[in-house]
C-alpha cells in the first residue's frame, strides 16, 4: 500500500477505537467503509430507535460523536485527517468522507486524547461538583468553537427549573407505549450482545433519587453506589445549534466527542442527556433557560467521582467485522 495511504491494520485500529463513542442506548448506529484512499462513514439504519429517535437526529449526533473519535485516533496513529460531510448528493446516509495526511511527528497531546476515548465512559451516578469549573468551562467553550455550535452552562439558579422540566418530559413518555417497549428491549440483560445498555450501567431506585436531571431507565438492583454523594452537584451542559439541519447535527456530534474528552482528560466523569430534547415542551423550556436562540441538541451532566471508585467495566462495542467494510 501507497505509504501516504494508512495501511488497513492502521484503518481498522482507529475504527476499533473511534466505536468507542457514545450512542443512544449504546445503539452504535453507524458503519464504515474503507475503499482504499478514504474511509466513509454512514448511518446504519438497522441500529436506529424510532419511537425515541423520532426524526434520526440523535442517530446523526451519535455518528458524529464516532466521526470525532476517528480523528482522534488517526491523530495519535501518525494521519490528519481531511473531513468532507455528506459528499453524495441524494444520499443523506452518508455521513462523511475522510482522507488522510502523514505527518511527522506525533505529538503527547494527541496520545493522550486517544487514551482519553477509552477512559471515557457514561456515568449515571451522583456527581460532585467539578473542581476549577471556570477554567474547564473556557476549555470546553474553545472545544466546540470549530463546529460552530454554542456551549451554555446553566445557572445553578435555573437547576430546579431544568429538573422540573426533566421530570415533566418523563410524565409524558409514560403514555408512549412505542418509547416504553423500546426503552425496556435495549436496556435488558443480553449478555451476548454488543449493543443495548448493560444492567451495570444503570441505577437502581435510590440511586435514581439522588440525581434531579435523568432519563427515567428501569430501576435495576437495589444497590446504593456512592452513598457519600446525597445530592447531584455536576455542572450542566448545553450544547445548541442554528438549526436541525443535519450537517449542524452532525457537527454538535461532533463537539460532543470534544467536549467529552476535554472533561475525561481533566480527570471527569460525564453522562449525556438526550431525552429532554426529544420533545418540543422541553426543548423550549431549555432554549428559555439558556437564553439562546438556536435549537438545544443535547446536554451534559459533568462532575467528580469518588477516587475511590472502582473503575467501571467499559460498555460493550460490536466487533470491528461488523462495523467496517475493507473495499480495494
Amino acid at each position: 500500500m501507497d505509504a501516504k495511504v494508512p495501511t488497513e491494520q492502521v484503518i481498522r485500529d482507529a475504527v476499533t477505537l473511534a466505536c468507542r463513542a457514545p450512542s443512544l442506548h449504546n445503539s452504535q448506529p453507524w458503519r464504515w467503509v474503507a475503499d482504499g484512499t478514504r474511509l466513509h462513514l454512514w448511518a446504519d439504519p438497522r441500529h436506529a430507535m424510532h419511537a425515541t429517535d423520532h426524526t434520526g437526529r440523535e442517530l446523526i449526533l451519535s455518528c458524529g460523536a464516532v466521526l470525532d473519535h476517528l480523528r482522534v485516533a488517526m491523530a495519535a496513529a501518525g494521519w490528519d485527517s481531511v473531513t468532507e460531510r455528506f459528499p453524495t448528493e441524494g444520499r443523506p446516509d452518508h455521513l462523511a468522507s475522510v482522507g488522510f495526511l502523514p505527518v511527522a511527528n506525533v505529538t503527547p497531546q494527541c496520545r493522550l486524547r486517544a487514551d482519553a476515548i477509552l477512559r471515557r465512559s457514561t456515568d449515571r451516578l451522583p456527581l460532585g461538583a467539578p473542581p476549577a469549573w471556570p477554567t474547564l468551562h473556557s476549555a470546553l467553550s474553545r472545544a466546540v468553537t470549530p463546529y460552530d455550535v454554542t456551549l451554555d452552562v446553566v445557572d445553578d439558579d435555573e437547576r430546579p427549573r431544568l429538573a422540573e422540566a426533566s421530570r415533566l418530559t418523563e410524565q409524558l413518555r409514560r403514555s408512549d407505549t412505542s418509547y416504553l417497549t423500546e426503552l425496556r428491549w435495549w436496556t435488558s440483560p443480553f449478555e451476548a450482545d454488543a449493543d443495548h445498555v448493560p444492567e451495570t450501567a444503570l441505577l437502581s431506585s435510590s440511586e435514581a433519587a439522588r440525581v434531579d436531571i435523568a432519563r427515567a431507565f428501569p430501576p435495576a438492583g437495589g444497590g446504593r453506589r456512592r452513598a457519600s454523594i446525597e445530592v447531584d452537584h455536576s455542572k450542566i451542559v448545553v450544547l445548541s445549534t442554528h438549526g436541525d439541519a443535519p450537517a449542524e447535527v452532525l457537527r454538535c456530534g461532533e463537539a460532543l466527542s470534544a467536549v467529552l474528552l476535554e472533561c475525561t482528560l481533566a480527570g471527569l466523569a460525564t453522562c449525556t442527556l438526550t431525552h429532554m430534547t426529544e420533545l418540543s415542551l422541553s426543548r423550549d423550556i431549555i432554549r428559555q433557560i439558556t437564553g439562546s436562540t438556536g435549537q438545544p441538541q443535547l446536554l451534559i451532566r459533568v462532575g467528580r467521582s469518588p477516587s475511590k471508585d472502582p473503575l467501571a467495566k467499559p460498555t460493550a462495542r460490536r466487533p470491528v467485522t461488523e462495523v467496517l467494510e475493507m473495499r480495494g
